[in-house]
């Protein structure tokens, strides 16, 4: 299965779509679950599925439910293989083509070889990159519609060899906020400053400051970070503005350091404002919940790696990552372990997110073998 799987890659990596609206990609989902004959519900955060497999060895209800996200990136690919994407503009950055195709192959070999007692959920979630597909999901009726035991999910990593896999029995991936903070002075002259009240002045002395949070407020063992990663302001040389907007994000692993970093912001921002002559507006923006997996479910998880690949390939509390990921929801409601399966080789070393990222069809089959031994033994247990 393993050519079958490569061209079902390739073909979503030519196709990528974004933003809740991969319409495309559904329909090449749902088209191969019905060659199959395996039954699926979509419509979930619009063009999510759920699809399913009953084993033949019993009336169990114990179930459980696999992952995959296939939305793509709003990004201009510069590779130059043929399965380069055909969408202007969109791009399969993140590997989420593959992710596609392992969970594809796991339910074709599932529903050729039911041999297990209970039922097998693939869950194929659009809208993992910012725009909450997995909480849309859940709201939509996932869990209501289902009875799942158990979620996991398999993300592949470039930071990890092909062949290795990496697993915590806690966090894996941080909260993300956003911040919008618009500096309000006084324009004038730029000969005569002191005319003005300078937002341009107040808004980096602000930048500054918001470094300290983390340096100097947040405890020193507690992983967090504020990035500002944009800022405009000012049209003319000699032309102080009334206003500079700026913005960027946070990220956390602790709801209460994400509560003392939301209270700091505007704290710092409007305190300095202020001192200054100005004003500030804060907008503050709660996206993605950090992504932590559940104790027992990760051991399980990750002892069934070491039996596929060994011991030694297995990193258990690998280093949580300060990326967000929207499998953190399904992790709220249900237990389960969100796993990392290395990507690197000689060919395969660009970082996700990147123009000349490809996803390794290499570990197309490993993937799916860890599906399938998953399954197999959490019936079993």
């Amino acid at each position: 299965m393993q050519d079958e799987m490569k061209t079902w890659r390739q073909e979503l990596h030519r196709i990528p779509e974004i933003g809740l609206e991969e319409y495309k990609t559904s329909s090449y989902i749902k088209e191969k679950l019905k060659k199959w004959g395996i039954e699926y519900k979509d419509g979930y955060s619009n063009t999510g599925i759920v699809a399913w497999v009953r084993g033949t060895k019993g009336n169990s209800d114990k179930s459980i439910g696999l992952r995959a996200d296939f939305d793509a990136l709003p990004m201009t690919e510069r590779n130059n293989f043929k399965h380069k994407s055909t969408n202007k503009g969109m791009m399969h950055a993140c590997g989420h083509d593959g992710h596609t195709s392992m969970l594809l192959g796991a339910a074709k070999y599932l529903s050729e070889n039911p041999d297990f007692d209970g039922t097998v959920h693939f869950i194929f979630q659009p809208g993992e990159e910012g725009f909450g597909g997995g909480e849309k999901m859940i709201q939509d009726g996932l869990f209501q519609d289902f009875k799942i035991d158990e979620v996991y999910a398999l993300h592949n990593w470039p930071g990890l060899k092909l062949g290795q896999f990496g697993v915590s029995t806690g966090p894996m991936m941080a909260a993300v906020d956003e911040f919008d903070i618009v500096v309000k002075g006084k324009g004038g002259h730029a000969a005569m400053p002191d005319l003005a009240v300078d937002p341009v002045i107040i808004a980096s002395q602000i930048i500054n400051s918001l470094q300290t949070i983390i340096s100097r407020i947040t405890n020193p063992v507690d992983k967090a970070l504020i990035s500002v990663t944009k800022i405009h302001g000012g049209s003319a040389y000699n032309v102080i503005d009334d206003e500079v907007k700026l913005g960027g994000t946070v990220r956390t692993f602790k709801n209460e350091t994400r509560d003392l970093i939301e209270k700091k912001i505007n704290d710092t921002a409007k305190g300095i404002a202020i001192a200054n002559g100005g004003e500030a507006e804060i907008q503050y923006y709660r996206k993605y919940p950090a992504t932590i997996n559940s104790k027992n479910e990760s051991i399980f998880a990750g002892n069934v790696a070491k039996e596929l690949v060994g011991e030694k390939n297995v990193i258990t509390e690998v280093e949580p990552s300060m990326g967000g990921e929207d499998f953190s929801y399904l992790l709220n409601e249900k237990p389960g372990s969100y796993l990392y399966i290395g990507q690197n080789d000689n060919y395969h070393n660009a970082h996700l997110h990147t123009t000349q990222y490809d996803f390794n069809d290499n570990l197309l089959p490993l993937g799916v073998n860890y599906w399938i031994e998953l399954v197999k033994k959490f019936f079993q247990k």
